[in-house]
């Protein structure tokens, strides 16, 4: 057995709720000699850059969880123009992207995953996605962890979706069934001008939580929940301008973002392994 099928195994084995939760709490920790101790380790292991970061220091994050949500530098990330184009969300790179296919995603070699399943279980929700198009993008420990949004739009509702937290690395998706549609996760449906757009926050192994601008921390939740919907108020309704920080991770994982059938061309240069940046140009409409 090779070390990638080792790593899985011993997923299935590993406490996966309780271990992400504890590093969650360490992840919070104040206490300075702490905080500073894990933060220098972690620049130093992953190689961030810490030049883009609009702090530098780790003596400057309140714990390691405001470090891994640093913001970064005024004009860093500029946002493609253009009343058509569409921005990418994050930092990161493709894992993969293209089609949806008779409702499933493609997700690894021998391995895919229902759109259905993704999005809560509820078919109504899925229904304007059949035939669409998909990207998922993975983001690395050393990444950047605020998601923007690729184009204009208004909430139409927010779904939390409890599941497992495996890692959602290369190896575990090329050898997890099913991974993103297991895993927990948030599904924020908006409306847009090129109709519904799907953005999906998937947690894993060590996530620590996802949040996002309008209700703050999302997973873990509170109390233990099934599949609950968070409708935007029609009297307040959420409107997010394309580029604007709609959520973010504390700790690592992966975006995945539908759109329906005939709507979205993506850039022809990306590909399964293309790095990305927020505010890249991502695709457009079609012509």
């Amino acid at each position: 057995m090779n070390l990638d099928k080792l790593f899985v195994l011993s997923q299935y084995l590993t406490p996966q709720h309780a271990l992400s939760r504890t590093v969650g709490m360490l992840a919070d920790c104040k206490q300075t000699q702490i905080k500073d101790t894990f933060i220098n380790w972690f620049i130093k292991r992953y190689d961030v850059n810490m030049s883009e970061a609009a702090k530098e220091k780790s003596s400057d994050f309140a714990c390691f969880n405001d470090f891994f949500t640093r913001e970064l530098k005024p004009g860093l990330r500029p946002i493609a123009k253009g009343e058509d184009v569409i921005s990418c969300p994050v930092d990161g790179a493709i894992s993969q992207l293209g089609d949806i296919k008779h409702g499933k995603i493609f997700q690894a070699k021998g391995q895919d995953f229902s759109l259905i399943d993704l999005l809560g279980g509820e078919v109504a929700r899925a229904k304007p996605f059949m035939g669409g198009k998909f990207a998922t993008i993975y983001l690395s420990p050393k990444d950047y962890h605020r998601i923007h949004m690729p184009f204009a739009g208004t909430l139409r509702e927010m779904i939390y979706v409890p599941g497992d937290l495996f890692s959602v690395n290369p190896a575990t998706a090329e050898n997890v069934q099913g991974l993103f549609a297991r895993n927990e996760r948030l599904v924020a449906i908006f409306d847009t001008e090129i109709g519904p757009m799907a953005m999906i926050l998937v947690g894993a192994m060590i996530v620590a939580a996802i949040e996002t601008t309008w209700s703050g921390q999302v997973a873990p939740p509170v109390r233990k929940l099934k599949v609950t919907e968070y409708p935007a108020e029609p009297t307040n309704p959420i409107h997010l301008n394309k580029g604007d920080e709609m959520g973010r991770f504390k700790l690592g994982s992966t975006v995945v973002l539908a759109f329906p059938e005939n709507t979205v061309d993506f850039a022809e240069e990306l590909i399964a392994g293309s790095a990305v940046r927020m505010g890249e140009k991502f695709g457009k409409r079609p012509a």
